[in-house]
């Protein structure tokens, strides 16, 4: 048996309100929609990852959601430019990475990272 894909679920009763967050500004493909879930991901690369943790580093309370990018800087300038709040960073952290945490519109804590 092999695992194809890990994908977290975030209760809430607006599934809309995820497409200007996850789809137009993060830049997500909507892979699949039944109004009542709306599932965003990649076509082109479905990773499969899941984490524990204690803590989230330097400090940080743990995410709800890791979202490596390729930009974090765009990524950054995007969710000033949408409203949404910034709770930590932009920083460099000693494990290699930048990121910055964000919380979503259902008030989940994401951490947008690149590895440096």
């Amino acid at each position: 048996m092999k695992v194809k894909r890990v994908v977290a679920n975030i209760e809430t009763r607006e599934t809309a309100q995820a497409k200007r967050f996850y789809r137009d500004i993060l830049g997500l493909d909507l892979l699949m929609d039944h109004g009542w879930i709306a599932t965003y991901g990649s076509e082109e690369n479905m990773s499969v990852q899941i984490s524990f943790a204690s803590e989230g580093g330097s400090g940080t309370p743990v995410p709800d959601l890791s979202i490596e990018v390729d930009d974090v800087e765009e990524a950054y300038r995007r969710m000033l430019a949408g409203g949404f709040r910034i709770e930590y960073g932009p920083a460099d952290e000693p494990w290699g990475v930048r990121r910055f945490y964000v919380r979503d519109p259902f008030g989940r804590l994401i951490n947008i990272l690149a590895h440096l």
